[in-house]
């Protein structure tokens, strides 16, 4: 692995992180960041601020009722990425969590990029958007070699407070308080009820995370 890679704290989280329910691992995932290599000597990072977890156990996971040729992704190899296409426009990401032959994931909603638009990446479409990931990036593992990876945390401790609640989007098991979100932080998708987005002085930022 190059040296270049532990200098600037990217350096992939190991597979048996993702060997956990999706449960576990998507409020672990918060301050842990994306990174996408562009080519040689550039990549992009940002922030996980928020998650939701999806399992086989409930309705609302995709995997629940059937597997098939669209969700097999989702029973693979836990750290592989699961992409897929909602409402035909927008692609969602998903890291694969738990074991194999069980549909299990973390939806990753919504990031926090230095440098840029703390809206950019608020949302799972905006997200692949500016990742620039699609159905071509499904499957793809989690790692250096891929060229796409999930980096462990390297941001400090004054992150705060991580908001447990429920999912978006969905019409079955919407009591489970499966998504979570960093309270401090503008970038977020939809916040719970009553909570209001933190004051620009009152936020958390991530460190430079975006590199030449």
């Amino acid at each position: 692995m190059s040296e270049r890679y532990y200098e600037i704290n990217l350096k992939p989280l190991e597979k048996s992180f993702f060997k956990n329910p999706a449960e576990i691992v998507a409020p672990s995932l918060i301050g842990c960041s994306l990174v996408k290599k562009i080519n040689k000597n550039h990549f992009l990072s940002g922030i996980i601020v928020e998650t939701e977890a999806y399992s086989q156990i409930e309705p609302s996971c995709h995997g629940h009722y059937r597997r098939s040729t669209s969700n097999e992704t989702l029973f693979g190899e836990p750290g592989r990425f699961y992409i897929y296409l909602t409402y035909g426009i927008y692609h969602c990401v998903n890291i694969v969590t738990d074991k194999i032959n069980f549909a299990s994931g973390v939806l990753l909603r919504s990031l926090a990029i230095t440098g840029e638009s703390e809206r950019i990446a608020s949302g799972p479409g905006l997200l692949a958007k500016r990742f620039d990931l699609t159905r071509k990036d499904n499957d793809c593992e989690s790692s250096i070699e891929s060229g796409l990876w999930i980096a462990g945390n390297s941001q400090p401790d004054n992150m705060g407070e991580i908001i447990r609640t429920s999912r978006i989007g969905i019409s079955e098991a919407k009591e489970l308080q499966w998504r979570w979100y960093l309270k401090k932080s503008r970038s977020i998708s939809k916040r719970a009820p009553g909570d209001r987005i933190p004051k620009p002085e009152n936020s958390w930022y991530p460190n430079e995370k975006t590199f030449p």
